[in-house]
């Protein structure tokens, strides 16, 4: 996924400043990332890798619970790192945010404990999903973790129709193989064990999903 290849927040840049706000008034946002945090067991001497940082809102709730933990974040996507820096400036928090270019994490093999990752991968294709589960392999240490907070596999008709309004925006080539319940096993194909869907949360857009893998090298 080269940097001029992906899919903005809310598909369109000039939708870009309206993403917390959208996703605040039509998510539980709040509910699911705090689960994906408290799933990944997070300790203060961990290295934490927020992939696809977006605005950092992720980052910030960490942030706030452990405030001397070290964050790293990577994204693509310029003008919505700009919205990260401003948001980690007024937190005065540890994150520390990279642009990428969709192709190779910026780290050395064996950097992180711990990598987390929110509403990311349904902008990704199905080569792209693939290529980004190898690098954070390569970038995790033996024994590290991969948490994942995304669409997931419709957990009823409802749910599917709901998601319909997302591929609409988001389109129905990255998230049709979110919605088929394929994440699990493009997991395990890059190479992860002890791949688990841990949480289904239902919203008005449809069946969110919290995963987790685990790094045997």
């Amino acid at each position: 996924m080269s940097d001029n290849k992906y899919i903005p927040a809310l598909r369109y840049n000039w939708l870009t400043k309206l993403y917390n706000p959208v996703v605040a008034f039509t998510m539980p946002e709040i509910k699911f990332k705090t689960a994906l945090i408290k799933q990944a067991n997070i300790s203060a001497t961990h290295k934490v890798l927020d992939f696809g940082i977006g605005t950092a809102t992720l980052s910030l709730l960490l942030s706030q619970s452990q405030p001397e933990l070290n964050i790293d974040g990577v994204d693509v996507d310029d003008k919505i790192l700009s919205i990260a820096k401003e948001n980690i400036d007024k937190a005065n928090a540890k994150i520390t945010i990279t642009k990428y270019d969709g192709i190779k994490l910026p780290y050395a093999d064996n950097s992180f404990d711990r990598i987390i990752t929110s509403l990311v991968f349904h902008h990704l294709d199905k080569d792209q999903k693939l290529n980004s589960l190898r690098e954070i392999r390569r970038v995790l240490k033996p024994n590290g973790e991969l948490h994942i907070a995304d669409w997931g596999k419709a957990s009823s008709i409802l749910m599917r129709f709901l998601f319909y309004f997302v591929q609409i925006l988001d389109g129905f080539k990255t998230t049709n193989d979110n919605v088929k319940g394929l994440m699990p096993i493009y997991i395990k194909e890059s190479g992860f064990r002890e791949v688990k869907t841990r949480e289904n949360i239902s919203t008005i857009f449809g069946t969110l999903s919290l995963y987790s893998a685990v790094v045997f090298k």
